[in-house]
Parts: structure tokens; sequence; C-alpha cells
């Protein structure tokens, strides 16, 4: 393999793992780190959103379009979620964590009462492309570029948007928005859903990739919860460069030697990073900002 192939290929590798760790964490980490909610109900949104996807893909819906009915079906799941269940337990934020994970089950075991044990797929879109002696999917760039434009719209929405400064400034001091007008409820649902429908968002992008199950979201939900840890509480400081570091290890390791070395290199680093900077990366940077 001569050097500029061995090159792309490494280029590809980390484009793979940084997309699949953006798009599985960035409703994680709007949920968890805007929020203060730990959701482990996240894997049951991306399945949400891929089951959606793929009915809404074979019952004639251009691709697309049908990714983005997953992700409003997750969105909206998650708002009556939020409603029923999540509203109440706000300032109990550890109870969240069996909330959610009660809510996990619920929707595992329905989806295999009602729907079975698997799901036809689709089959994965573009074809593929040659680089020297190996073959590469046209699919896996797009949801590169699909990662990217997802941070790119996370970052304009919350920086640049009304609803960006509101909901930033509700969760942050939510008594003072609650005395200038805002409806600081409806916000927390609307954030809530968001998270939500950016889980579906990555199932419907990643459902012509795999096999779909109910337990599904197991796939992704490990990985999703690293590179929040990792990233910290921001999620625009923290998600990004997490994924990158991330991407980095998961790529070599994988290369090195094989998918289960990938995910080993994952979780030493979560815990080499939580040992030195337990805020993670944007808590120390924003420590050095200040």
């Amino acid at each position: 393999m001569d050097l500029a192939t061995l090159l792309f290929s490494a280029l590809y590798q980390f484009g793979d793992a940084f997309a699949f760790l953006v798009l599985s964490a960035c409703g994680l980490a709007v949920i968890f780190g805007m929020m203060g909610v730990i959701n482990l109900a996240h894997g049951e949104f991306i399945m949400c959103g891929a089951y959606v996807s793929v009915s809404a893909a074979r019952a004639g819906l251009p691709l697309p379009l049908a990714v983005l009915a997953g992700a409003l079906a997750s969105g909206l799941a998650g708002m009556v979620i939020e409603r029923l269940v999540i509203r109440h337990l706000y300032e109990r934020p550890l109870d969240t964590i069996v909330a959610t994970w009660g809510i996990s089950l619920i929707a595992t075991q329905g989806t295999l009462i009602l729907l079975g044990s698997s799901l036809q797929g689709i089959g994965t879109p573009l074809g593929g492309f040659q680089v020297g002696a190996y073959s590469y999917s046209l699919y896996r760039v797009v949801l590169f570029l699909s990662a990217l434009a997802v941070l790119a719209a996370l970052y304009a929405l919350f920086n640049w948007t009304k609803f960006g400064v509101i909901a930033r400034a509700t969760i942050q001091v939510p008594h003072m928005a609650a005395a200038l007008g805002v409806d600081t409820r409806l916000i927390y649902s609307l954030t809530f859903g968001l998270g939500a429908a950016l889980a579906g968002l990555a199932g419907g992008l990643y459902a012509p990739t795999m096999t779909l199950v109910p337990t599904m979201g197991a796939t992704f939900i490990m990985e999703a919860f690293v590179t929040v840890v990792v990233g910290g509480a921001d999620v625009f400081l923290g998600t990004a460069p997490a994924a990158a570091i991330l991407a980095i290890v998961k790529a070599s390791m994988t290369s090195w030697q094989g998918q289960l070395f990938g995910q080993i290199g994952l979780l030493v680093t979560v815990i080499v990073v939580i040992r030195i900077l337990p805020r993670g990366l944007s808590g120390f940077l924003l420590r050095e900002r200040a």
C-alpha cells in the first residue's frame, strides 16, 4: 500500500468514527449538558428514529425525508416523555436515571412485542468508490458531512437565534427567565425534544447501515456517554473535540487490533480523562478561559 492510499484510509476511518461519535452524542449532550438530565433512554430514541425512517422509506418516501420523519417522531416522543415523566424530576436529577432506564426497558420490550425481533432494512445507498486496492462506502462520507452539518446547525441555533438565547438563559437561571415572562416549561420541553430529535436523526442516518433490532440503541449509547463524559457539560466546547480525540483513538486501535480493541481504547481514554479532568474538556477550557 502506497503512502497516499494509507493516508486516505486513515482519514476515512477517522471520519467514520468521528461521525458516529458526534451523531450518537449530540442529543445526549443537549439533554445532559444543558438540562442535567441523565437520559438512559437515549438509545431508544435512536431506535425510534431508525424504525420510523426505514418504515417511511419502505413506504416510498425519499431517504432524506424519511430520516427527517424519524427525527421528528423521536422529538415528539421526547416532548411527550418530558411532559409526563421528566418534568417532575428536575429537582431530583439522580431519579432521572431510574425513570429513563424504565422508559428504555418499556420501549425495548414494547417494540419487540409489537414489531418483532427485527425489521427489514433498506440497504446502504449511494454505492462505493475505490482508492488503490480498497473500496469505500460513499454513504460513510455523507455521514461525516452530516455530523459537521449538525454541529454547525446546533452552534447557529444556540448562539444566533432567539430560541437559543432564551433556552440557555432558562436553563442557566430559570427563575430570572420566568420573572421576565418566559414560559420555562415550554422551553424545557422543546430542549428535551430537540435532544430526542437529534438522537432520532442519528438513528435514521445509520439505519441503512445496520440491522434494525429493538436493542440496537445499545450499539450507540456506550460511545455516546463516553463522548459526553470526555467532552464535559458544554455542548460546543466539549462534544466536537472529544469526538475528534476519541475518533483518533478508536480508528487507531481498530486498525491495529480490531473492533474490540477500539472499544477498549475508548473506555481507557474516558478513565484517564475523568482522572485528570473530572469536568471534561469543556470544564478545563472554560476554567482556563476564566
